[in-house]
């Protein structure tokens, strides 16, 4: 009896040997994971529900943690920069720091090739005054160095000038600095030349993000085939300005792809780390929603109209073509609107969140109610009294085009009265009557003599429709 006895434990330890074997390697796995998350957030000092979830999602992705190990004891300080080694092919270090950065990367394409007239169109769209504060870094990406050469020699050609007054830098990074290309995992059921060409184009933008790190105060990512708005940086920076005491990571100022995406300076060197770790995971556009979150911006914050347009016909990717446009682009500057501090309130039914703020707000989202009655308003009471230049009021959106205001008109006040949390104009002046469901008006200062204090939209007829007020802008002087 003692003998089987004996047996039977030592069976039984020796099964409990082998499963915290397996165990142990599990747990190490699982450890490594939660090591790179952990340290991506160490510096924000607080870590989200929202954003944990987002880490387990992430995490089911099957990173290898042995093939991670090596990257992350190199990368595991993230404000950091990566230590490569980069050739000048064009130009030289910057002298001072610029306010923003453009970068672009590009490689050989079957078919087409846009760079230059990407680089023409960041520097003919921009004032001479803009040109002081824009860096342009060009990297070109390809292992083919007589597509380099030849690419450079145009490049120093046609912007000998912009090369000349440090305006404009061309960049590579050999072939030996690349981590392994071939043989990666294939997620998405991706052929396996597509996981090369989207993982390559993943440590490509590390590498580029990385070198840009301390350029500029600021970082905008576009694509080798992209035409600008005019005056971009000054619509730029009235933008940064307007978000001033609001947190934010990515401002985006188109809707396609890795085009017209902002950042500070400051988070290039995590996001590099972040793109390199994770290259053969995922395309870059599905990382950077990732970063976005891990560091707690969790909505979209786009701004309309886009100032960056894809203009190229065929895609880099074997030339396949690549007809996407993005619809809200305007080529000619637009002026955005000052939208002085105010407070906003309506006695209309608001409709889930889609409260009063959110029409008077400068990034892509509206104001909502239920059908609205004779009488009803929408009302902002500016912080101090104000001169207007002009107003623009547009109702509905494309695909509920007929919740617009049918019958309303726009009146501005004076005199206000009230709390701070109840304030209202006694006395207001009607500006005139909404058409189509819009309102615009420009010299508003020489129709009103008095300085601004409340305005309002003033429905004047019951409607059956709802009411989206999609947005409100308004110019000061």
């Amino acid at each position: 009896y003692t003998f089987l006895h004996m047996r039977h434990n030592l069976k039984y330890f020796d099964k409990m040997r082998c499963l915290r074997k397996r165990s142990a390697v599990s747990f190490l796995g699982v450890l490594v994971i939660c090591l790179l998350f952990m340290n991506l957030y160490i510096e924000d000092g607080y870590v989200l529900e929202g954003d944990k979830q987002l880490i387990r999602e992430t995490a089911t992705h099957q990173l290898n943690p042995e093939r991670y190990v090596h990257t992350f004891k190199d990368l595991s300080n993230f404000s950091g920069s990566i230590n490569i080694s980069y050739r000048y092919l064009a130009g030289t270090p910057l002298p001072r720091k610029r306010y923003l950065t453009i970068g672009l990367s590009s490689v050989k394409r079957k078919k087409g090739n846009y760079l230059l007239e990407t680089i023409k169109s960041i520097f003919e769209q921009s004032s001479y005054e803009e040109l002081k504060e824009i860096a342009v870094v060009v990297q070109l990406a390809d292992f083919d160095s007589a597509w380099c050469e030849g690419m450079v020699q145009d490049i120093s050609q046609k912007f000998a000038h912009h090369i000349i007054a440090g305006r404009l830098i061309v960049i590579h990074v050999p072939e030996e600095y690349y981590p392994v290309l071939d043989g990666l995992k294939r997620n998405y059921n991706d052929p396996e030349d597509r996981v090369k060409f989207r993982s390559k184009q993943n440590v490509d933008y590390a590498f580029l993000l990385n070198f840009c790190a301390n350029l500029s105060d600021y970082y905008v990512m576009l694509e080798d085939d992209v035409r600008c708005s005019k005056n971009f940086l000054t619509t730029v920076k009235k933008v940064i300005t307007s978000r001033e005491g609001s947190y934010w990571v990515t401002l985006e100022f188109s809707k396609l792809g890795y085009i017209g995406k902002l950042y500070h300076s400051h988070d290039l060197p995590r996001l590099a780390h972040f793109l390199l770790m994770f290259y053969q995971e995922m395309p870059c556009d599905w990382l950077l929603i990732h970063f976005r979150g891990l560091l707690a911006q969790k909505e979209v914050i786009r701004f309309k109209p886009s100032l960056f347009q894809h203009m190229g016909y065929y895609s880099s990717y074997k030339g396949a073509e690549n007809k996407l446009k993005d619809d809200d682009f305007e080529e000619e500057s637009f002026d955005i609107p000052d939208n002085p501090p105010a407070n906003l309130h309506t006695n209309m039914n608001v409709f889930e969140n889609y409260e009063a703020s959110k029409a008077y707000s400068s990034i892509d989202e509206y104001f909502w109610g239920k059908a609205p009655s004779t009488g009803d308003f929408y009302g902002i009471v500016f912080e101090k009294p104000i001169k207007i230049t002009k107003i623009k009021v547009v109702t509905g959106t494309e695909d509920r085009q007929n919740d617009i205001l049918h019958h309303g008109a726009l009146e501005v006040g004076e005199k206000i009265i009230g709390s701070k949390k109840g304030r209202q104009c006694t006395t207001y002046l009607r500006l005139g009557e909404f058409k189509n469901g819009n309102f615009e008006m420009t010299d508003v200062e020489h129709k009103v003599l008095f300085s601004i204090n409340c305005m309002r939209i003033l429905v004047t007829k019951s409607q059956k429709e709802w009411l989206i007020i999609r947005s409100i802008s308004i110019w000061t002087s």
